[in-house]
């Protein structure tokens, strides 16, 4: 059973499935799909384009898919596509799409408060963004990466699967998957083992994981001759990760 405050704004237009919740003084604007048990919470506003999946929460004074901030958007009617069960707290701002395609977030990913997901971005599933970790347009977040506290992620960078990188730190080239990532200027100084062992990778997994990230990151070898050592593989992982690497148009940070 729905129920909508007295005092929120929802447009005749906007589609809301069953069980969905909307606050005091929220604004679901026409066109706005919310699907079956989303709640939405004081004072947010979710503009036109917009479609939320089932079971997500979002915490009070979030604005999802008002324009970007791109000075090159001429109101192109693009929008935001966000899954399921996912939560995303006080303040965060999910900007549409520009000029063309929509902005994407898959499922139980967990956003914190006065994070900003800019246009164009296409994010996973069970991935984490800390709280004022900021991604600029077209920015690329895998499965299960973590990207902690105060992080700005330029435009066009991608995050990996399985990535984490440390609260504070520019990230201006790409992370490689399982990698963790520190420093100014970042670099990888290691395996997301937390991480790794936390979505179930087991020991027999994670060796070879480590054992390609001695040659790729510890060697003296470049990129181009670590991944000729490594390459000869049926390892998924190792594959993935060789293909993330040789897909990199900005580069990726070592």
């Amino acid at each position: 059973m729905k129920f909508i405050s007295s005092s929120a704004t929802v447009h005749s237009g906007a589609v809301l499935s069953p069980e969905v919740k909307i606050s005091a003084f929220a604004i679901i604007e026409e066109g706005v799909y919310i699907g079956e048990g989303t709640v939405i919470k004081e004072g947010a506003i979710i503009r036109k384009g917009t479609a939320i999946g089932k079971w997500n929460e979002v915490y009070p004074y979030v604005v999802i898919g008002e324009a970007p901030q791109d000075i090159q958007y001429k109101g192109e009617e693009t929008g935001v596509i966000i899954g399921d069960r996912n939560v995303i707290r006080e303040f965060a701002t999910i900007h549409r799409g520009s000029k063309e395609g929509d902005t994407t977030i898959g499922d139980n990913n967990f956003i914190m408060a006065y994070t900003h997901i800019g246009h164009n971005v296409n994010m996973g599933s069970y991935t984490r963004l800390a709280n004022g970790t900021t991604l600029g347009g077209w920015v690329e977040v895998q499965d299960c990466a973590y990207i902690s506290a105060l992080v700005p992620v330029h435009p066009f960078v991608r995050i990996g699967a399985y990535a984490l990188i440390g609260g504070g730190y520019r990230v201006v080239k790409d992370v490689p998957p399982f990698s963790l990532a520190a420093g100014e200027p970042l670099r990888v100084v290691g395996v997301n083992l937390d991480g790794l062992k936390f979505h179930k990778f087991s020991s027999e997994r994670i060796q070879p994981i480590k054992d390609a990230f001695k040659i790729l990151f510890r060697s003296r070898l470049n990129t181009k001759q670590a991944l000729e050592k490594i390459e000869n593989t049926g390892n998924p992982d190792i594959i993935y990760l060789i293909n993330f690497i040789k897909s990199s148009k900005r580069g990726i940070i070592k």
